[in-house]
């Protein structure tokens, strides 16, 4: 699903060996049938006018007064006040997953958890309809921050069923057969492994953008009937409506997920721990012994600084473009349906070429990175010319076009590599970028200096990330962590990576 503004784990990631994995999950009773699979990729399907809505309204609601508005203490313009709604918003994330964040990898909580965070989603989604006039900017503000927490935990937590799906693919299931048989080694049963990740969650990331872009073309339809291009007030209630019919086809794309939803078991709770405390604890282990995992706290730096240069982009430049086009429905459908094609397009040409070539995956998101840099530098140029730097309607246009095709692919790549963690990090960005904004005379490109410099210096970490060493680290970790009883475990220890006690990355 996929947010106007604008993630599991592969083997070529240390973050995904963080998750500790029961023995009893290394000879699965379940098998990722099709059905499973295909009902995984359309839980994602759906679109959501929230943040446009929210942006219009206040915009709206200006009036005269330099178009700034109280909020927060301060006089902010509208730019400021959605970066900052943006910080707060996901800074509240970060609290909410860390108490049940951990609730993902033990019992059998996680399916339960996806459900209810998608329907109060999808819950808030329908209560839009009553926010439709200026008047109700300060409703709009809550609905839009609990619309992007409980989006963003259904995707934490549908993101979370990802490891487990793959390793029970029939054929990734053979492929350690034939390893434990000695008929494979062990680095060729990595790669296979991690071509398969990459290809579910590509393939997932294609069928979202097909499906997004048959919704939109529904919605122009929609946009006709309700005349929304004759008055500002059509404008207005066609967002609303828009996000509750959203919200509809969401619920109804994300049922067969309930049901087809194998219940794989996770972890047993540590000795005094409850689910309310576990992921203190998980904290606790993982800030200790980051020194012992140290190509997993490189890369997990690089990734939360990343993640932050990027949501942060795609919100400012969010920003300027609802602004360009005066927040009219009909073009921003007509922009995104132009954006999802080409996110189509992108994401599975970057699976295309990897899969021919062999490239890693660390390789593939070093590529999407530096196009995350240039489009920093796009809009930095924008700071002292009116020439450029999403100063124009055909720069929205084009950005639609690269952002799909040469930015879209981090999203598969990084729910390949890493998932939770990922959706608490957007709120750094977001409260420096307002401001810069607010401080610089509502320069709303200001931004874009600071995020150009924070991804060159979030590049460094990633460069430094030794993949195959990382690997060894991790199941070093998970042993010395067994002997200490720090995560309970049953039996001999699995691997961290392989989930097969008799395949370990390592002799540990």
């Amino acid at each position: 699903m996929t947010s106007q503004d604008g993630e599991e784990k592969s083997p070529d990631v240390p973050a995904d060996t963080l998750a500790f994995q029961d023995p009893n999950d290394a000879e699965s009773i379940h098998d990722t049938t099709r059905l499973e699979l295909w009902s995984y990729y359309l839980y994602s399907v759906g679109f959501n006018f929230g943040p446009s809505q929210f942006q219009n309204l206040i915009a709206l609601a200006c009036g005269d007064d330099g178009c700034v508005l109280p909020y927060l203490g301060r006089k902010r313009d509208v730019n400021s006040i959605v970066l900052v709604t943006n910080g707060l918003s996901f800074a509240i994330q970060a609290v909410l997953l860390l108490l049940i964040g951990a609730w993902a990898d033990y019992g059998r909580w996680r399916p339960n958890i996806t459900i209810f965070f998608t329907f109060l989603a999808v819950a808030v989604s329908f209560a839009w309809l009553g926010v439709d006039d200026p008047t109700n900017w300060r409703a709009g503000i809550a609905l839009y921050i609990l619309g992007l927490i409980t989006y963003q935990c259904s995707l934490t937590f549908w993101t979370a069923a990802f490891p487990g799906l793959v390793r029970d693919l029939p054929e990734v299931k053979q492929s350690l057969v034939e390893v434990k048989e000695g008929k494979k080694d062990l680095e060729a049963h990595t790669k296979f492994t991690s071509l398969s990740r990459n290809r579910v969650s590509n393939i997932a990331f294609t069928v979202q953008s097909v499906g997004e872009v048959i919704i939109l073309a529904i919605m122009v339809g929609i946009l006709r009937g309700l005349k929304s291009d004759e008055s500002t007030e059509n404008n207005t209630k066609a967002f609303s409506v828009l996000i509750a019919f959203a919200g509809g086809v969401w619920l109804l794309v994300a049922l067969p997920w309930f049901f087809l939803e194998k219940r794989r078991p996770g972890l047993k709770l540590p000795p005094s721990t409850s689910l309310l405390t576990v992921g203190f604890k998980q904290t606790y282990v993982a800030l200790r012994e980051c020194l012992r995992l140290k190509q997993t706290f490189l890369y997990l730096v690089f990734y939360f600084l990343m993640g932050d240069v990027l949501n942060t982009t795609v919100t400012v430049v969010g920003t300027l473009q609802n602004s360009l086009v005066s927040y009219s429905t009909l073009q921003l459908t007509l922009l995104l349906i132009v954006g999802i094609v080409a996110q189509a397009i992108g994401i599975y040409g970057f699976w295309l070429v990897q899969k021919r070539f062999g490239i890693s995956t660390k390789a593939m998101l070093t590529f999407n990175a530096i196009w995350i840099i240039v489009l920093t530098i796009w809009g930095l140029i924008g700071v002292h010319t009116d020439k450029f730097g999403f100063k124009h309607v055909w720069e929205v246009w084009a950005y639609q076009v690269f952002y799909g095709v040469m930015v879209c692919p981090w999203y598969a790549y990084s729910q390949t590599m890493i998932s939770e963690v990922g959706k608490t990090s957007a709120f750094i960005g977001p409260f420096v970028s307002s401001a810069i904004i607010t401080d610089s005379n509502n320069n709303n490109n200001m931004p874009f200096a600071f995020l150009f410099a924070l991804g060159v210096f979030s590049m460094i970490f990633l460069w430094m990330v030794d993949v195959p060493k990382s690997r060894v680290e991790c199941e070093e970790f998970i042993t010395a962590e067994s002997k200490r009883k720090a995560f309970e475990t049953s039996g001999h220890l699995a691997s961290a990576y392989t989930g097969d006690p008799d395949a370990k990355m390592a002799n540990v």
